[in-house]
Protein backbone atom coordinates (compact mmCIF):
# COMPACT_ATOMS: atom_id res chain seq x y z
CA UNK A 1 0.00 0.00 0.00
CA UNK A 2 1.58 3.33 -0.99
CA UNK A 3 1.06 5.05 2.38
CA UNK A 4 2.51 7.04 5.17
CA UNK A 5 1.98 6.23 8.88
CA UNK A 6 3.07 9.17 11.06
CA UNK A 7 3.21 10.22 14.58
CA UNK A 8 2.34 13.76 15.51
CA UNK A 9 2.88 15.47 18.63
CA UNK A 10 2.21 19.43 19.03
CA UNK A 11 4.94 21.06 21.05
CA UNK A 12 4.14 24.29 23.34
CA UNK A 13 7.27 25.62 22.35
CA UNK A 14 7.46 25.01 18.40
CA UNK A 15 3.83 24.02 17.74
CA UNK A 16 3.03 20.69 15.05
CA UNK A 17 5.97 18.75 14.48
CA UNK A 18 6.13 15.04 12.93
CA UNK A 19 7.87 12.75 15.78
CA UNK A 20 8.04 9.07 13.59
CA UNK A 21 7.05 8.37 9.77
CA UNK A 22 6.85 4.87 8.27
CA UNK A 23 6.95 5.06 4.27
CA UNK A 24 7.20 2.19 1.89
CA UNK A 25 9.95 1.76 -0.85
CA UNK A 26 9.67 -0.35 -3.17
CA UNK A 27 12.26 0.51 -5.22
CA UNK A 28 15.39 -2.20 -4.11
CA UNK A 29 18.57 -0.88 -1.85
CA UNK A 30 21.89 -0.35 -2.76
CA UNK A 31 23.80 -3.82 -3.50
CA UNK A 32 25.01 -5.16 -0.44
CA UNK A 33 22.58 -3.05 1.96
CA UNK A 34 19.65 -6.07 2.47
CA UNK A 35 22.47 -8.51 2.99
CA UNK A 36 23.45 -8.10 6.54
CA UNK A 37 27.16 -7.63 6.03
CA UNK A 38 29.74 -6.53 8.62
CA UNK A 39 27.68 -8.08 11.37
CA UNK A 40 30.26 -7.18 14.03
CA UNK A 41 29.95 -3.69 13.45
CA UNK A 42 27.78 -2.69 16.73
CA UNK A 43 24.45 -3.48 14.86
CA UNK A 44 21.50 -5.46 16.30
CA UNK A 45 20.53 -8.98 15.26
CA UNK A 46 17.71 -8.96 13.04
CA UNK A 47 14.77 -10.04 13.73
CA UNK A 48 11.80 -11.92 11.41
CA UNK A 49 8.01 -12.56 12.09
CA UNK A 50 5.61 -13.05 9.81
CA UNK A 51 7.54 -12.32 6.63
CA UNK A 52 8.93 -9.50 7.41
CA UNK A 53 12.51 -8.99 8.36
CA UNK A 54 13.89 -6.26 10.38
CA UNK A 55 16.82 -4.28 11.19
CA UNK A 56 17.63 -1.34 13.45
CA UNK A 57 20.14 0.70 10.82
CA UNK A 58 19.11 2.61 7.50
CA UNK A 59 21.51 3.27 5.20
CA UNK A 60 21.44 6.57 2.94
CA UNK A 61 19.08 6.01 0.06
CA UNK A 62 20.39 6.54 -3.75
CA UNK A 63 19.02 9.79 -5.49
CA UNK A 64 16.97 6.40 -7.99
CA UNK A 65 14.74 5.88 -4.54
CA UNK A 66 14.17 9.41 -4.10
CA UNK A 67 15.72 10.01 -1.59
CA UNK A 68 18.32 12.93 -0.68
CA UNK A 69 21.78 12.74 1.23
CA UNK A 70 21.44 13.02 5.13
CA UNK A 71 23.05 16.64 5.21
CA UNK A 72 20.48 18.05 2.43
CA UNK A 73 17.54 16.51 4.53
CA UNK A 74 14.10 18.65 4.58
CA UNK A 75 13.73 18.42 8.58
CA UNK A 76 13.61 21.36 10.84
CA UNK A 77 17.21 22.42 11.91
CA UNK A 78 18.60 21.22 15.58
CA UNK A 79 17.95 24.83 16.85
CA UNK A 80 14.24 23.99 16.15
CA UNK A 81 13.86 20.98 17.74
CA UNK A 82 13.69 20.24 21.40
CA UNK A 83 13.10 17.05 23.75
CA UNK A 84 9.71 16.73 23.44
CA UNK A 85 9.67 18.06 19.30
CA UNK A 86 12.78 14.57 18.78
CA UNK A 87 12.26 11.11 18.32
CA UNK A 88 15.67 9.00 17.34
CA UNK A 89 19.10 10.53 18.61
CA UNK A 90 21.82 12.68 16.61
CA UNK A 91 23.02 9.88 14.32
CA UNK A 92 20.12 6.85 14.58
CA UNK A 93 20.25 5.18 11.39
CA UNK A 94 16.74 4.76 11.47
CA UNK A 95 14.75 1.38 11.22
CA UNK A 96 13.82 -0.76 8.16
CA UNK A 97 12.08 -3.80 7.65
CA UNK A 98 12.28 -6.26 4.60
CA UNK A 99 9.03 -7.98 3.16
CA UNK A 100 10.55 -11.26 1.79
CA UNK A 101 7.11 -11.78 -0.11
CA UNK A 102 6.86 -8.18 -1.96
CA UNK A 103 10.66 -7.30 -1.76
CA UNK A 104 8.86 -4.22 -0.42
CA UNK A 105 10.91 -2.13 2.18
CA UNK A 106 9.39 -0.07 5.44
CA UNK A 107 11.18 2.35 6.31
CA UNK A 108 10.60 4.80 9.74
CA UNK A 109 12.69 7.70 10.81
CA UNK A 110 11.39 11.32 12.07
CA UNK A 111 10.90 13.34 8.48
CA UNK A 112 10.53 11.75 4.88
CA UNK A 113 13.94 12.12 3.04
CA UNK A 114 12.06 13.43 -0.07
CA UNK A 115 11.36 16.82 -0.17
CA UNK A 116 7.99 16.56 -1.94
CA UNK A 117 6.82 14.01 0.65
CA UNK A 118 8.20 15.72 3.84
CA UNK A 119 6.08 18.67 2.41
CA UNK A 120 2.84 16.60 2.56
CA UNK A 121 3.48 15.22 5.80
CA UNK A 122 4.13 18.43 7.70
CA UNK A 123 1.27 19.73 5.94
CA UNK A 124 -1.42 16.88 7.14
CA UNK A 125 0.90 16.92 10.78
CA UNK A 126 0.02 20.48 11.03
CA UNK A 127 -3.84 20.70 9.89
CA UNK A 128 -4.28 17.33 12.41
CA UNK A 129 -3.02 19.26 15.55
CA UNK A 130 -4.68 22.57 14.12
CA UNK A 131 -8.01 22.92 12.36
CA UNK A 132 -9.11 19.21 11.17
CA UNK A 133 -10.11 17.92 14.77
CA UNK A 134 -13.34 16.18 16.19
CA UNK A 135 -15.58 17.52 18.72
CA UNK A 136 -13.72 17.14 21.93
CA UNK A 137 -9.95 17.21 20.30
CA UNK A 138 -9.69 13.28 20.40
CA UNK A 139 -11.15 10.86 18.00
CA UNK A 140 -10.56 9.86 14.14
CA UNK A 141 -11.25 12.51 11.01
CA UNK A 142 -10.93 12.35 7.63
CA UNK A 143 -9.63 15.24 5.44
CA UNK A 144 -7.43 15.97 2.18
CA UNK A 145 -7.39 16.91 -1.69
CA UNK A 146 -6.13 15.48 -4.70
CA UNK A 147 -2.86 17.78 -4.46
CA UNK A 148 -1.81 16.87 -1.09
CA UNK A 149 -2.84 13.84 -0.13
CA UNK A 150 -5.60 12.50 1.50
CA UNK A 151 -5.52 11.56 5.54
CA UNK A 152 -6.95 9.58 8.01
CA UNK A 153 -6.19 10.97 11.56
CA UNK A 154 -6.69 10.37 15.15
CA UNK A 155 -5.98 12.84 18.05
CA UNK A 156 -5.78 11.62 21.32
CA UNK A 157 -3.87 13.17 24.52
CA UNK A 158 -1.18 11.41 26.68
CA UNK A 159 -0.75 12.02 30.58
CA UNK A 160 2.04 14.44 31.66
CA UNK A 161 2.35 15.60 35.16
CA UNK A 162 4.60 18.42 34.01
CA UNK A 163 2.63 19.46 31.37
CA UNK A 164 -0.31 22.39 30.67
CA UNK A 165 -3.61 20.05 31.75
CA UNK A 166 -1.36 17.14 32.44
CA UNK A 167 -1.43 16.01 29.23
CA UNK A 168 0.21 16.49 26.00
CA UNK A 169 -1.53 16.36 22.47
CA UNK A 170 -0.82 14.20 19.63
CA UNK A 171 -2.43 12.14 16.69
CA UNK A 172 -1.66 9.06 14.38
CA UNK A 173 -1.80 9.82 10.53
CA UNK A 174 -2.31 8.16 7.56
CA UNK A 175 -1.67 9.60 4.10
CA UNK A 176 -2.42 8.27 0.73
CA UNK A 177 -3.51 9.72 -2.77
CA UNK A 178 -6.14 6.84 -3.35
CA UNK A 179 -8.98 8.46 -1.28
CA UNK A 180 -11.76 5.51 -2.62
CA UNK A 181 -8.70 3.11 -0.59
CA UNK A 182 -8.20 4.94 2.62
CA UNK A 183 -11.97 5.45 2.98
CA UNK A 184 -12.51 1.93 2.58
CA UNK A 185 -9.78 1.09 4.88
CA UNK A 186 -11.57 3.38 7.48
CA UNK A 187 -13.28 0.27 9.88
CA UNK A 188 -9.37 -1.77 9.71
CA UNK A 189 -7.28 1.65 10.66
CA UNK A 190 -9.85 2.75 13.39
CA UNK A 191 -9.71 0.09 14.98
CA UNK A 192 -5.80 -0.98 14.74
CA UNK A 193 -4.82 2.73 15.30
CA UNK A 194 -6.87 3.06 18.24
CA UNK A 195 -4.91 -0.14 19.92
CA UNK A 196 -1.47 1.27 19.34
CA UNK A 197 -2.97 4.72 21.27
CA UNK A 198 -4.77 2.69 23.81
CA UNK A 199 -1.20 0.77 24.92
CA UNK A 200 0.66 4.61 24.59
CA UNK A 201 -1.84 5.91 26.90
CA UNK A 202 -1.97 3.12 29.10
CA UNK A 203 1.98 3.14 29.67
CA UNK A 204 2.07 6.96 30.27
CA UNK A 205 -0.98 6.80 32.37
CA UNK A 206 1.23 4.31 34.76
CA UNK A 207 4.10 7.03 34.47
CA UNK A 208 1.76 9.40 35.22
CA UNK A 209 0.90 7.93 38.84
CA UNK A 210 3.60 7.04 39.90
CA UNK A 211 5.12 10.42 39.41
CA UNK A 212 1.89 12.14 41.12
CA UNK A 213 2.02 9.24 43.68
CA UNK A 214 6.10 10.58 44.33
CA UNK A 215 5.86 14.39 43.75
CA UNK A 216 2.09 15.90 43.42
CA UNK A 217 1.79 18.54 40.78
CA UNK A 218 -1.13 19.84 41.73
CA UNK A 219 -0.22 21.14 45.44
CA UNK A 220 2.86 22.75 44.01
CA UNK A 221 1.30 24.50 41.23
CA UNK A 222 -1.15 25.88 43.67
CA UNK A 223 1.46 27.64 45.60
CA UNK A 224 2.93 29.16 42.24
CA UNK A 225 -0.46 30.47 40.22
CA UNK A 226 0.43 33.95 40.48
CA UNK A 227 3.86 33.44 38.81
CA UNK A 228 3.69 35.19 35.12
CA UNK A 229 2.67 32.83 32.49
CA UNK A 230 5.80 32.81 30.51
CA UNK A 231 8.24 32.54 33.52
CA UNK A 232 6.18 29.19 34.32
CA UNK A 233 6.10 28.23 30.31
CA UNK A 234 9.65 29.01 29.50
CA UNK A 235 10.86 26.69 32.69
CA UNK A 236 8.31 23.70 31.40
CA UNK A 237 10.70 21.57 30.16
CA UNK A 238 9.66 19.02 27.23
CA UNK A 239 9.56 15.44 27.74
CA UNK A 240 10.23 13.06 24.86
CA UNK A 241 7.61 10.61 24.51
CA UNK A 242 10.04 7.74 25.29
CA UNK A 243 10.35 9.35 29.45
CA UNK A 244 6.34 10.06 29.14
CA UNK A 245 6.09 6.03 28.65
CA UNK A 246 9.01 4.92 30.25
CA UNK A 247 9.86 2.45 27.21
CA UNK A 248 13.32 2.95 25.79
CA UNK A 249 12.08 0.44 22.88
CA UNK A 250 9.46 2.68 21.74
CA UNK A 251 10.30 3.58 18.49
CA UNK A 252 11.16 -0.06 17.60
CA UNK A 253 7.77 -1.28 18.73
CA UNK A 254 6.17 2.00 16.46
CA UNK A 255 8.13 0.76 13.82
CA UNK A 256 6.59 -2.53 13.94
CA UNK A 257 3.05 -1.46 14.34
CA UNK A 258 3.46 0.84 11.72
CA UNK A 259 4.71 -1.53 8.92
CA UNK A 260 2.84 -4.23 10.10
CA UNK A 261 -0.50 -2.01 9.62
CA UNK A 262 0.69 -0.82 6.08
CA UNK A 263 1.16 -4.29 5.10
CA UNK A 264 -2.04 -5.43 6.29
CA UNK A 265 -4.06 -2.71 5.38
CA UNK A 266 -2.38 -3.26 1.55
CA UNK A 267 -3.09 -6.93 1.38
CA UNK A 268 -6.61 -6.83 2.80
CA UNK A 269 -7.90 -5.12 -0.02
CA UNK A 270 -7.03 -6.30 -3.78
CA UNK A 271 -8.26 -5.29 -7.02
CA UNK A 272 -8.91 -7.80 -9.63
CA UNK A 273 -9.16 -7.42 -13.31
CA UNK A 274 -13.15 -8.34 -14.58
CA UNK A 275 -13.21 -8.70 -18.13
CA UNK A 276 -16.92 -7.30 -19.16
CA UNK A 277 -19.71 -6.68 -16.71
CA UNK A 278 -19.61 -8.61 -13.13
CA UNK A 279 -21.51 -11.72 -13.09
CA UNK A 280 -24.71 -11.83 -11.35
CA UNK A 281 -23.28 -14.06 -8.17
CA UNK A 282 -20.31 -11.23 -8.21
CA UNK A 283 -22.92 -8.22 -7.56
CA UNK A 284 -25.20 -10.81 -4.94
CA UNK A 285 -22.24 -10.94 -2.94
CA UNK A 286 -21.03 -7.39 -3.10
CA UNK A 287 -24.35 -6.49 -1.62
CA UNK A 288 -24.66 -9.12 0.82
CA UNK A 289 -21.45 -8.02 2.14
CA UNK A 290 -22.69 -4.38 2.50
CA UNK A 291 -25.64 -5.48 4.35
CA UNK A 292 -23.45 -7.61 6.69
CA UNK A 293 -20.80 -4.06 6.90
CA UNK A 294 -24.14 -2.35 7.81
CA UNK A 295 -25.45 -5.15 10.06
CA UNK A 296 -21.90 -5.29 11.79
CA UNK A 297 -21.90 -1.24 12.15
CA UNK A 298 -25.14 -0.91 13.28
CA UNK A 299 -24.49 -4.20 15.90
CA UNK A 300 -20.78 -1.76 17.22
CA UNK A 301 -23.04 1.52 17.77
CA UNK A 302 -25.41 -0.29 19.91
CA UNK A 303 -22.44 -2.13 21.94
CA UNK A 304 -20.91 1.46 22.34
CA UNK A 305 -24.20 2.77 23.82
CA UNK A 306 -24.73 -0.36 26.38
CA UNK A 307 -20.52 0.69 27.34
CA UNK A 308 -21.91 3.93 27.76
CA UNK A 309 -24.55 3.36 30.24
CA UNK A 310 -22.59 0.42 32.19
CA UNK A 311 -20.85 1.10 35.66
CA UNK A 312 -17.39 2.67 35.47
CA UNK A 313 -15.08 0.15 37.35
CA UNK A 314 -12.32 0.65 39.76
CA UNK A 315 -8.62 1.56 38.39
CA UNK A 316 -7.72 -2.38 39.61
CA UNK A 317 -10.74 -4.32 38.02
CA UNK A 318 -10.02 -1.85 35.03
CA UNK A 319 -6.28 -3.03 34.84
CA UNK A 320 -7.41 -6.43 35.08
CA UNK A 321 -9.73 -6.35 32.31
CA UNK A 322 -7.32 -4.80 30.11
CA UNK A 323 -4.99 -7.62 30.60
CA UNK A 324 -7.15 -10.45 29.18
CA UNK A 325 -8.27 -8.35 25.87
CA UNK A 326 -6.20 -10.45 23.47
CA UNK A 327 -3.32 -8.96 21.14
CA UNK A 328 -2.77 -9.14 17.57
CA UNK A 329 0.53 -11.79 18.64
CA UNK A 330 -2.48 -13.88 20.90
CA UNK A 331 -5.04 -13.79 17.72
CA UNK A 332 -1.94 -14.84 15.81
CA UNK A 333 -0.64 -17.66 17.95
CA UNK A 334 -4.41 -19.23 17.30
CA UNK A 335 -3.46 -19.55 13.42
CA UNK A 336 -0.90 -22.45 15.12
CA UNK A 337 -4.25 -24.15 16.26
CA UNK A 338 -5.74 -24.72 12.62
CA UNK A 339 -6.73 -28.40 11.80
CA UNK A 340 -6.57 -29.61 8.36
CA UNK A 341 -10.37 -30.15 6.69
CA UNK A 342 -11.69 -33.76 7.85
CA UNK A 343 -11.43 -35.94 4.77
CA UNK A 344 -15.29 -37.17 4.83
CA UNK A 345 -16.40 -34.94 2.64
CA UNK A 346 -17.66 -34.39 -0.80
CA UNK A 347 -14.55 -33.07 -3.05
CA UNK A 348 -16.79 -31.68 -6.35
CA UNK A 349 -19.99 -32.39 -7.78
CA UNK A 350 -18.43 -35.61 -10.19
CA UNK A 351 -17.45 -37.26 -6.36
CA UNK A 352 -20.61 -36.79 -5.27
CA UNK A 353 -22.31 -38.31 -8.00
CA UNK A 354 -20.04 -41.41 -7.86
CA UNK A 355 -20.68 -42.28 -3.96
CA UNK A 356 -24.58 -41.60 -4.29
CA UNK A 357 -25.22 -42.93 -7.28
CA UNK A 358 -26.54 -41.79 -10.93
CA UNK A 359 -30.13 -42.28 -10.64
CA UNK A 360 -30.25 -40.78 -6.67
CA UNK A 361 -27.91 -37.87 -7.75
CA UNK A 362 -30.13 -37.21 -10.71
CA UNK A 363 -33.26 -36.86 -8.12
CA UNK A 364 -31.21 -34.75 -5.99
CA UNK A 365 -29.76 -32.42 -8.79
CA UNK A 366 -33.54 -32.02 -9.63
CA UNK A 367 -35.02 -31.30 -6.68
CA UNK A 368 -32.03 -28.32 -6.33
CA UNK A 369 -32.51 -26.38 -9.84
CA UNK A 370 -35.92 -26.39 -9.28
CA UNK A 371 -35.31 -24.47 -5.69
CA UNK A 372 -37.00 -26.97 -3.43
CA UNK A 373 -35.96 -27.36 0.10
CA UNK A 374 -33.03 -29.96 0.45
CA UNK A 375 -32.59 -31.73 3.75
CA UNK A 376 -29.07 -33.60 4.66
CA UNK A 377 -29.02 -35.63 7.95
CA UNK A 378 -25.64 -36.33 9.58
CA UNK A 379 -23.84 -36.52 12.62
CA UNK A 380 -20.84 -35.13 10.11
CA UNK A 381 -21.12 -31.42 9.70
CA UNK A 382 -18.71 -31.42 7.44
CA UNK A 383 -19.85 -33.65 5.11
CA UNK A 384 -23.26 -31.72 5.09
CA UNK A 385 -21.25 -28.50 4.61
CA UNK A 386 -19.51 -29.92 1.87
CA UNK A 387 -22.67 -30.91 0.06
CA UNK A 388 -23.98 -27.89 -0.34
CA UNK A 389 -21.53 -26.52 -2.74
CA UNK A 390 -24.10 -25.96 -5.92
CA UNK A 391 -23.94 -24.60 -8.90
CA UNK A 392 -27.01 -22.58 -8.43
CA UNK A 393 -26.42 -18.34 -8.41
CA UNK A 394 -25.67 -17.71 -5.23
CA UNK A 395 -29.07 -15.22 -4.88
CA UNK A 396 -30.79 -17.95 -4.89
CA UNK A 397 -29.07 -19.60 -2.04
CA UNK A 398 -30.47 -19.94 1.33
CA UNK A 399 -28.10 -22.43 3.98
CA UNK A 400 -28.46 -22.93 7.17
CA UNK A 401 -25.33 -25.13 7.32
CA UNK A 402 -26.59 -27.52 10.70
CA UNK A 403 -29.43 -27.58 12.76
CA UNK A 404 -30.99 -29.09 15.86
CA UNK A 405 -34.74 -28.07 14.99
CA UNK A 406 -36.03 -28.54 11.51
CA UNK A 407 -36.70 -24.97 9.50
CA UNK A 408 -39.46 -24.40 7.19
CA UNK A 409 -38.84 -23.96 3.66
CA UNK A 410 -39.50 -20.29 3.08
CA UNK A 411 -36.46 -19.69 5.51
CA UNK A 412 -33.88 -21.91 3.59
CA UNK A 413 -33.47 -23.79 0.65
CA UNK A 414 -30.26 -26.04 2.11
CA UNK A 415 -31.01 -27.42 5.67
CA UNK A 416 -28.14 -29.87 7.56
CA UNK A 417 -29.84 -31.71 10.53
CA UNK A 418 -28.94 -33.93 13.29
CA UNK A 419 -29.86 -37.54 12.70
CA UNK A 420 -31.67 -37.20 15.59
CA UNK A 421 -34.36 -34.51 14.48
CA UNK A 422 -37.85 -35.61 13.64
CA UNK A 423 -38.81 -34.04 10.03
CA UNK A 424 -42.61 -33.21 9.93
CA UNK A 425 -44.83 -35.74 7.95
CA UNK A 426 -45.99 -33.17 5.57
CA UNK A 427 -42.43 -32.13 4.65
CA UNK A 428 -41.16 -35.98 3.71
CA UNK A 429 -44.36 -36.80 1.86
CA UNK A 430 -44.52 -33.33 -0.04
CA UNK A 431 -43.28 -33.24 -3.78
CA UNK A 432 -41.46 -30.07 -3.05
CA UNK A 433 -38.69 -31.36 -0.44
CA UNK A 434 -36.06 -34.61 -0.80
CA UNK A 435 -34.22 -35.63 2.36
CA UNK A 436 -30.72 -37.40 2.02
CA UNK A 437 -29.62 -39.44 5.16
CA UNK A 438 -26.38 -40.61 5.48
CA UNK A 439 -26.25 -43.47 7.79
CA UNK A 440 -23.13 -45.93 9.19
CA UNK A 441 -23.18 -48.41 7.13
CA UNK A 442 -22.42 -52.26 8.41
CA UNK A 443 -18.85 -53.66 7.61
CA UNK A 444 -20.37 -56.23 5.14
CA UNK A 445 -22.03 -53.23 2.99
CA UNK A 446 -18.69 -51.13 2.44
CA UNK A 447 -18.52 -50.52 -1.12
CA UNK A 448 -14.93 -50.75 -2.35
CA UNK A 449 -12.63 -47.70 -3.37
CA UNK A 450 -13.95 -47.50 -6.95
CA UNK A 451 -13.17 -44.19 -7.24
CA UNK A 452 -11.87 -40.74 -5.95
CA UNK A 453 -12.59 -40.39 -2.06
CA UNK A 454 -14.63 -43.24 -2.07
CA UNK A 455 -12.44 -44.29 1.31
CA UNK A 456 -13.50 -41.24 3.43
CA UNK A 457 -17.00 -41.81 2.38
CA UNK A 458 -17.21 -45.64 2.74
CA UNK A 459 -18.52 -45.83 6.12
CA UNK A 460 -21.69 -43.99 4.89
CA UNK A 461 -24.86 -45.23 3.16
CA UNK A 462 -26.94 -42.77 1.63
CA UNK A 463 -30.46 -43.09 0.96
CA UNK A 464 -32.20 -40.27 -0.92
CA UNK A 465 -35.80 -39.76 -0.64
CA UNK A 466 -39.00 -37.89 -1.91
CA UNK A 467 -42.66 -37.67 -1.81
CA UNK A 468 -42.00 -36.91 -5.79
CA UNK A 469 -39.78 -39.04 -7.03
CA UNK A 470 -38.04 -38.14 -10.36
CA UNK A 471 -39.08 -40.73 -13.34
CA UNK A 472 -36.07 -42.40 -15.12
CA UNK A 473 -37.36 -41.72 -18.21
CA UNK A 474 -38.44 -37.87 -16.95
CA UNK A 475 -36.27 -35.50 -19.78
CA UNK A 476 -35.68 -32.88 -17.26
CA UNK A 477 -34.21 -29.39 -17.39
CA UNK A 478 -31.86 -28.87 -20.25
CA UNK A 479 -29.34 -28.19 -17.72
CA UNK A 480 -29.43 -31.33 -15.74
CA UNK A 481 -28.89 -33.13 -19.08
CA UNK A 482 -25.67 -31.40 -19.92
CA UNK A 483 -24.07 -31.43 -16.41
CA UNK A 484 -24.62 -34.99 -16.09
CA UNK A 485 -22.98 -35.34 -19.72
CA UNK A 486 -20.16 -33.35 -18.63
CA UNK A 487 -19.76 -35.41 -15.19
CA UNK A 488 -19.87 -38.38 -17.10
CA UNK A 489 -16.73 -37.92 -19.45
CA UNK A 490 -13.81 -39.21 -17.97
CA UNK A 491 -11.94 -37.27 -20.55
CA UNK A 492 -12.47 -33.85 -18.72
CA UNK A 493 -10.97 -33.25 -15.44
CA UNK A 494 -12.09 -31.64 -12.16
CA UNK A 495 -10.98 -28.43 -13.09
CA UNK A 496 -12.46 -28.29 -16.58
CA UNK A 497 -16.03 -29.77 -15.58
CA UNK A 498 -16.15 -26.64 -12.94
CA UNK A 499 -15.10 -24.41 -15.91
CA UNK A 500 -18.11 -25.90 -17.84
CA UNK A 501 -20.52 -26.09 -15.13
CA UNK A 502 -19.46 -22.10 -14.04
CA UNK A 503 -20.39 -21.03 -18.22
CA UNK A 504 -23.77 -23.51 -18.09
CA UNK A 505 -24.67 -21.43 -14.90
CA UNK A 506 -24.08 -18.46 -16.64
CA UNK A 507 -25.71 -19.11 -19.81
CA UNK A 508 -29.04 -19.82 -18.10
CA UNK A 509 -28.59 -16.42 -15.70
CA UNK A 510 -28.26 -14.50 -19.43
CA UNK A 511 -32.04 -16.76 -20.37
CA UNK A 512 -33.10 -15.57 -17.04
CA UNK A 513 -32.21 -11.51 -17.42
CA UNK A 514 -34.06 -11.60 -21.00
CA UNK A 515 -37.03 -13.36 -19.12
CA UNK A 516 -37.30 -10.88 -16.39
CA UNK A 517 -36.66 -7.80 -18.78
CA UNK A 518 -39.84 -9.44 -21.37
CA UNK A 519 -42.27 -10.38 -18.38
CA UNK A 520 -41.74 -8.05 -15.42
CA UNK A 521 -40.01 -4.29 -17.13
CA UNK A 522 -41.82 -4.79 -20.72
CA UNK A 523 -44.97 -6.45 -19.82
CA UNK A 524 -45.76 -8.46 -22.62
CA UNK A 525 -48.42 -11.03 -22.90
CA UNK A 526 -48.17 -14.55 -22.49
CA UNK A 527 -47.95 -15.82 -26.35
CA UNK A 528 -45.08 -13.35 -26.56
CA UNK A 529 -43.58 -15.10 -23.29
CA UNK A 530 -44.17 -18.27 -24.81
CA UNK A 531 -42.82 -17.43 -28.21
CA UNK A 532 -39.35 -15.99 -26.96
CA UNK A 533 -39.13 -19.31 -24.42
CA UNK A 534 -38.91 -21.24 -27.75
CA UNK A 535 -36.31 -19.55 -29.12
CA UNK A 536 -34.54 -19.33 -26.13
CA UNK A 537 -34.97 -23.08 -25.88
CA UNK A 538 -36.70 -23.03 -22.68
CA UNK A 539 -40.22 -24.28 -23.42
CA UNK A 540 -40.20 -27.37 -21.35
CA UNK A 541 -41.97 -26.93 -18.19
CA UNK A 542 -39.06 -27.97 -15.91
CA UNK A 543 -37.01 -25.61 -18.37
CA UNK A 544 -39.63 -23.11 -17.09
CA UNK A 545 -39.88 -23.62 -13.68
CA UNK A 546 -35.99 -23.45 -13.28
CA UNK A 547 -36.32 -19.96 -14.96
CA UNK A 548 -39.21 -18.60 -12.86
CA UNK A 549 -37.03 -19.63 -9.79
CA UNK A 550 -33.38 -18.45 -10.96
CA UNK A 551 -35.50 -15.17 -11.56
CA UNK A 552 -35.31 -14.81 -7.74
CA UNK A 553 -31.41 -14.83 -7.57
CA UNK A 554 -31.18 -11.69 -9.69
CA UNK A 555 -29.34 -9.04 -8.02
CA UNK A 556 -31.35 -6.01 -6.94
CA UNK A 557 -28.65 -4.10 -9.08
CA UNK A 558 -29.84 -5.42 -11.77
CA UNK A 559 -33.32 -5.06 -11.27
CA UNK A 560 -33.12 -1.06 -10.25
CA UNK A 561 -30.92 -0.68 -13.18
CA UNK A 562 -33.31 -1.96 -15.40
CA UNK A 563 -36.46 -0.40 -13.88
CA UNK A 564 -34.62 3.27 -14.04
CA UNK A 565 -33.63 2.99 -17.52
CA UNK A 566 -37.31 2.36 -18.70
CA UNK A 567 -38.52 5.21 -16.82
CA UNK A 568 -35.77 7.89 -18.07
CA UNK A 569 -36.57 9.55 -20.80
CA UNK A 570 -34.44 8.25 -23.47
CA UNK A 571 -35.44 5.04 -23.01
CA UNK A 572 -39.47 5.42 -23.66
CA UNK A 573 -38.65 7.75 -26.84
CA UNK A 574 -38.43 4.97 -28.98
CA UNK A 575 -41.14 3.01 -27.42
CA UNK A 576 -43.64 6.13 -28.85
Amino acid sequence: MNAIVALCHFCELHGPRTLFCTEVLHAPLPQGAGNGDSPGQGEQAEEEEGGIQMSSRIRAHSPAEGASAESSSPGPKKSDMCEGCRSLAAGHPGYISHDKETSIKYVSHQHPNHPQLFSIVRQACVRSLSCEVCPGREGPIFFGDEQHGFVFSHTFFIKDSLARGFQRWYSIIAIMMDRIYLINSWPFLLGKIRGIIDELQGKALKVFEAEQFGCPQRAQRMNTAFTPFLHQRNGNAARSLTSLTSDDNLWACLHTSFAWLLKACGSRLTEKLLEGAPTEDTLVQMEKLADLEEESESWDNSEAEEEEKAPVLSEGAEGRELTKCPTDSSLLSDCGNWQPRKLSVFKSLRHMRQVLGAQSFRMLAWHVLMGNQVIWKSRDADLVQSAFETMLPVGCVRVIPYSNQYEEAYRCNFLGLSPHVQIPAHVLSSEFAVVVEAHTAPRSGLHPAGCEGDQSLSKYEFVVTSGSPVAADRVGPTILNKMEAALTNQNLSVGVVDQCLVCLKEEWMNKVKVLFKFTKVDSRPKEDTQKLLTILGASEEDNVKLLKFWMTGLSKTYKSHLMSTVRSPTASEPRN
